[in-house]
């Protein structure tokens, strides 16, 4: 019984715990620390995820994601880890 609970504690810490960042960027070619930064996929990207609203999770919607011409910024980190690896 215990260990079910431990484990139930894992899980959903698991799920709550999530990576946010504040900010990312589109890329292509990735080998090891070698890669190519895509401007206009991370512009594109930036603006779809501004006009996000999934949910009511802090993830879920970016309402002051900006694109500074290379990078995706969210001062408030509301850029989920789902989304820098899609």
């Amino acid at each position: 019984m215990q260990y079910a609970l431990f484990a139930s504690f894992i899980a959903i810490f698991g799920v709550v715990h999530a990576d946010l960042h504040k900010s990312a960027a589109c890329v292509s070619s990735r080998d090891g620390s070698t890669f190519e930064l895509l401007p206009n996929a991370t512009s594109c990207a930036c603006g779809f995820y501004l006009n996000r609203n999934t949910r009511q999770n802090h993830w879920d919607q970016c309402p002051d994601c900006t694109f500074d011409g290379t990078i995706c910024n969210s001062a408030d980190g509301h850029i989920g880890g789902d989304e820098l690896f899609l």
